[in-house]
């Protein structure tokens, strides 16, 4: 039996079958980044300054999730001399990186309104991306657990290596579309968000 060992890191602005075992071990923690201003132009202006940086960008954002899997996979030599995945053991860390607004208590009541809504809706989106990368480890136990044993314990290394790249690719592409989607449809949301807030405060 050998061990394969598996780590990747993201930085971004998911039936065994019988034979198998696999397990998934999710952690997450947060961080956070101070701004400061009294009007909902020096917020965003904050945002823009303090934000964290998108991997292999210098382009600032509102907030981030860093993501860690790690792990590793075990082989095991069958009767009949051909090879598979015996286990799979894939962590995940997610750590969340959040803005927190040092001087809320000098600002209106209408830029405390707008940064809730905008807070609120920033740490909907990391935790979004969180559960992503959850999902896509999930799917990556499982899709290593399922491969068809290999005449050598090298071939199987081999496809087991191209399926965690694939799964791992598909991953990166699915946190990517879920950035595009949000972001076209970002002044909508948060307009709604804003009415509906205005609309609860009014009734009381």
């Amino acid at each position: 039996m050998r061990t394969r060992l598996l780590v990747y890191v993201l930085c971004i602005t998911a039936s065994l079958i019988s034979f198998g075992h696999a397990e998934t071990v999710f952690s997450k923690s947060y961080q956070y980044f101070r701004i400061s201003g009294s009007t909902a132009a020096d917020l965003d202006a904050e945002l823009s300054r303090r934000g964290p940086k998108a991997s292999g960008s210098e382009l600032r954002h509102p907030g981030a999730t860093q993501m860690k899997f790690s792990g590793s996979y075990k082989y095991q030599e069958l009767r009949n001399g051909r090879c598979k995945v015996r286990s799979a053991n894939i962590k995940l860390h997610t750590k969340l990186i959040l803005p927190r607004w040092s001087n809320r208590g000098g600002a209106t009541q209408d830029v405390a309104l707008i940064w809730d809504t905008l807070s609120r809706d920033i740490k909907r989106h990391e935790e979004r991306h969180a559960e992503i990368a959850r999902q896509y480890a999930r799917k990556l136990e499982k899709s290593l657990i399922a491969l068809y044993p290999r005449k050598s314990c090298d071939e199987m290394e081999a496809i087991a290596n191209k399926e965690s790249e694939k799964i791992l690719a598909q991953h990166d592409k699915a946190q990517q579309n879920f950035d595009r989607t949000e972001s076209a449809s970002f002044d909508r949301r948060m307009n709604r968000m804003l009415r509906f807030k205005i609309q609860k405060m009014n009734e009381k």
